[in-house]
């Protein structure tokens, strides 16, 4: 009779061990597909503790700065963990997911979205998702969740921990063999995360450029820096704080100041390239995609060259290029060179022909 009991509690567990790998791999497969996914995926794919760096923020960080370049003109492996309109409360935990799976030598973040007034992001669902719903299940995913829906959702929170009831009707999913590379939220990503654009939209660059002046960041976007920062420096990790260029306003100029002052506090570097357009060779006429917020591949090729620049002015961190061990980030820059004299051709043609980008409004 014993042994009866022992056997049917071992068909329990592996019953139900069974149907929860089941669950949980329908559920990443399911998940709507296309570039963040794709990337938070890629994150998942990359051998364990061979990062050096990981940047994280809103989509400025996958349009600005080409992941492959990096590596194959540097032999740096930095990877974006990043999401369209990124709210910054996710910062933290985006950190915390990545110390799971890497032991960066440095931390990067973009910090355009800290001038944004928090109930607008947080109003879009969309933008919460972005994070929640391209996280591994685990515990860091529950408390990530906590951290940024709000307690009044309209939507159901039960579909946040649980996000298969959000997409329970991407049955089109199960029939694509490239999402069953998602069984595991484990499907390398080609280029490391990084998005080519070869479109051009082209306005005049900004005359706040470099500007002097201060104004506070919204009290609760200061809330999360500091948070951030305190985070950070608890257990001594590197950072880098910086900010892409963009068609930005006097306005978030000064905020841009602001936030200077508050991570240099902390001892931190901030870099806002917007006070660097001589050096960084940046033509808003001709290396913008969509009329000064994000750069095609040409203007991308000229923020990366900044920042690798920076990077090895500032840290040291070893050659990884030719290492059997990132044979995939070798190839990965093979596969950018190639896309990268593509894209520059047909941005060459688009502006001979002025053949721009049409704006949302236009259509």
């Amino acid at each position: 009779m014993r042994k009866d009991k022992i056997w049917t509690f071992i068909r329990t567990v592996a019953f139900l061990a069974i149907f929860l790998f089941m669950f949980i791999s329908v559920s990443y497969i399911m998940r709507t597909n296309g570039d963040v996914k794709d990337r938070f995926s890629g994150f998942y794919a990359e051998k364990k503790n061979t990062l050096d760096a990981v940047i994280i923020g809103s989509s400025p960080v996958f349009s600005c700065y080409a992941a492959p370049q990096i590596f194959g003109e540097t032999g740096i492996a930095m990877y974006p963990l990043s999401s369209n309109v990124q709210r910054p409360v996710a910062a933290k935990y985006l950190v915390r997911e990545s110390e799971k799976y890497q032991s960066p030598a440095l931390y990067i973040f973009e910090m355009r979205m800290f001038t944004m007034n928090e109930d607008n992001l947080s109003e879009n669902i969309a933008y919460t998702r972005g994070v929640t719903d391209n996280l591994r299940y685990s515990c860091l995913r529950y408390e990530t969740i906590q951290a940024m829906v709000p307690r009044d959702i309209e939507e159901g929170r039960l579909s946040f921990y649980l996000d298969i009831i959000k997409y329970h009707t991407n049955w089109k999913m199960l029939i694509l063999p490239s999402e069953w590379a998602n069984m595991t939220y484990h499907k390398p990503s080609p280029l490391k995360g990084y998005a080519f654009k070869d479109e051009v939209g082209p306005r005049a660059m900004p005359a706040c450029g470099g500007a002097g002046g201060s104004m506070e960041i919204p009290p609760v976007q200061e809330k999360y820096l500091r948070d951030l920062l305190d985070f950070l420096k608890a257990d001594g990790r590197d950072a880098l704080f910086i900010v892409s260029p963009y068609g930005e306003s006097e306005d978030e100029q000064q905020m841009f100041n602001y936030m200077d002052k508050i991570i240099s506090s902390y001892g931190y570097p901030f870099v806002n390239l917007n006070n660097y357009y001589e050096e960084l060779g940046i033509v808003f006429e001709e290396d913008f995609a969509d009329y000064g917020s994000h750069t095609n591949a040409a203007g991308a090729r000229k923020c990366t060259d900044f920042l690798m620049q920076y990077l090895k002015e500032h840290y040291e961190i070893g050659d990884k290029r030719g290492n059997a061990e990132y044979a995939s980030w070798d190839e990965a820059y093979r596969l950018w060179q190639q896309k990268q004299a593509a894209a520059e051709e047909t941005i060459r043609e688009r502006i001979e022909n002025e053949d721009y980008a049409v704006r949302e409004e236009d259509e």
